[in-house]
């Protein structure tokens, strides 16, 4: 009747647990971003799967090898599966604990095989009970903690994911962008030996002087050397791109051109507070901090007393023959009381210690939204002026394109001398070339605002490994 009142009292206990209860702080956030002309209450660009909002075929088929083969979400796939285990582990410390031992020893001496030692109890089976009855809260504070690490490893693991896919358009992107260069480089060339072989024909037929001549080769040789550089940017390029890839180098498959890919006309970012249940990096960072919340209630618990039920039973006797009878019985069963004595100071700066955790991981939280609004006002303000300025430089390219025509009819008709058409292929060279990059600027522009807004992976895609909550019933928890 004394263990049956313990249990219940212990069980009114139970419904308490020292140590604060985790509470999501309160974080001030705009209506709206500064830099967002578009409505707040259109849809968010990261609600976009991004095998929509990618439509090169290349690209996507990339995105997906990169999920399949990638060594560091491998890795972090393995460390969501350990945290999986390790809460298994925390909730055992609920039920039980129950262990065994027996003794059945044989001598062999002189050739003759007998059994039984001088000890009076040479053989015995015996198992041993304990059970710590969770009376502070002390194991339920662990298994929040151990929870609060596991989802903060899969919330990792989406923050991969996220990284993966953006990294893998935007490597993709560069590489297109040097493709383009290239071709660019490659035409201007062809533009500068016909340069050159008309200068040879008017230097021999003594129009022009031999410096005309040297300069349009320096010219042409500059382009030559452009396109080395080019050449070696594409193949470290592509070598990092399998690197993501989990690949070893070698060439990448190409889809669509740099001028031909497909974005959306505008990029609605949604609101602020969205970013709080979207973006893997803010999530991870809130369930580290309740899980450090929680190790406070653990810590603080271990500082009083461990109620345990503790019991044995077994059978020993002195002879095998009498092991199994009523003679050998014996059995115990009672609670126990275990505290605290000469390390109780110290576990009283283990929770201050527990504390200070706390306060790290609540600062870390409140960076890491800080840094989330940052990353998208920059996303932003790069997708609005990339727009901008691609338009601004289309217009010189096209510009400096009439330019080199008529040098070029002036200069052959000699109404012009050779710096006239030097500097206007030189000019149209170098604008085709940065409006290449501005290209591709907006098109990561678009890239890093996608991955800031936390989009990029959607729970119903097809091939997604299993959520949390279904990998925890699928181990028993």
């Amino acid at each position: 009747m004394r263990i049956f009142s313990l249990l219940g009292l212990s069980g009114l206990l139970l419904s308490c647990a020292v140590g604060p209860e985790y509470s999501r702080p309160d974080i001030p956030a705009n209506d709206s971003f500064r830099m967002a002309k578009e409505s707040a209450d259109l849809p968010s660009l990261a609600n976009t799967p991004w095998w929509e909002l990618y439509q090169d075929e290349e690209l996507q088929k990339l995105i997906r090898i990169a999920l399949e083969e990638n060594k560091d979400l491998e890795r972090v796939v393995a460390t969501v599966d350990e945290f999986a285990a390790r809460l298994f582990i925390a909730r055992t410390d609920f039920i039980p604990q129950m262990t065994g031992a027996a003794n059945l020893p044989f001598v062999r001496s002189g050739g003759v095989r007998f059994a039984g030692f001088p000890s009076p109890f040479s053989y015995y089976l015996q198992g041993n009970l304990a059970w710590e009855l969770d009376v502070w809260g002390r194991i339920r504070r662990s298994n929040e903690a151990a929870r609060g690490d596991l989802l903060a490893r899969e919330e990792n693991r989406r923050a991969i994911i996220l990284q993966l896919v953006g990294g893998v358009a935007q490597a993709y992107f560069e590489l297109r962008q040097f493709d383009l260069q290239l071709e660019i480089a490659e035409r201007t060339l062809r533009a500068w030996d016909e340069s050159v072989r008309i200068s040879q024909a008017r230097h021999r037929q003594g129009l022009i002087h031999g410096l005309d001549l040297e300069q349009f080769q320096a010219e042409r040789e500059n382009a030559a050397a452009r396109i080395a550089d080019l050449k070696r940017q594409i193949i470290q390029k592509e070598n990092e791109l399998n690197l993501i890839l989990g690949r070893n180098p070698g060439p990448i498959t190409r889809g669509r051109s740099l001028t031909d890919q497909v974005m959306p006309p505008f990029v609605p970012a949604g609101l602020p507070s969205e970013l709080l249940q979207r973006r893997p990096d803010i999530i991870q960072a809130e369930q580290q901090l309740a899980a450090a919340t929680a190790r406070i209630g653990a810590a603080k618990a271990d500082r009083f007393p461990k109620v345990s039920l503790t019991g044995l039973l077994g059978l020993a006797t002195p002879g095998l023959s009498k092991l199994f009878t009523n003679e050998g019985y014996f059995g115990a069963l009672g609670p126990s009381l275990t505290g605290p004595v000469l390390n109780a100071h110290s576990l009283g700066f283990q929770q201050d210690a527990a504390e200070a955790q706390a306060r790290q991981a609540g600062a870390q939280y409140k960076q890491a939204i800080l840094a989330a609004f940052k990353e998208v006002e920059d996303a932003l303000a790069g997708v609005a002026m990339a727009r901008e300025q691609a338009g601004a430089q289309e217009r010189q390219v096209n510009a400096l394109k009439a330019a080199l025509r008529l040098a070029n009819l002036r200069y052959k008709g000699g109404l012009a001398n050779y710096l006239d058409v030097l500097i206007a292929q030189r000019n149209l060279f170098d604008a085709e070339l940065a409006l290449a990059t501005t290209r591709r600027l907006h098109l990561t522009s678009v890239v890093q605002l996608y991955k800031a807004l936390g989009g990029g992976w959607l729970p119903n895609e097809p091939g997604r490994e299993p959520p949390v909550a279904a990998a925890v019933e699928t181990r028993g928890h």
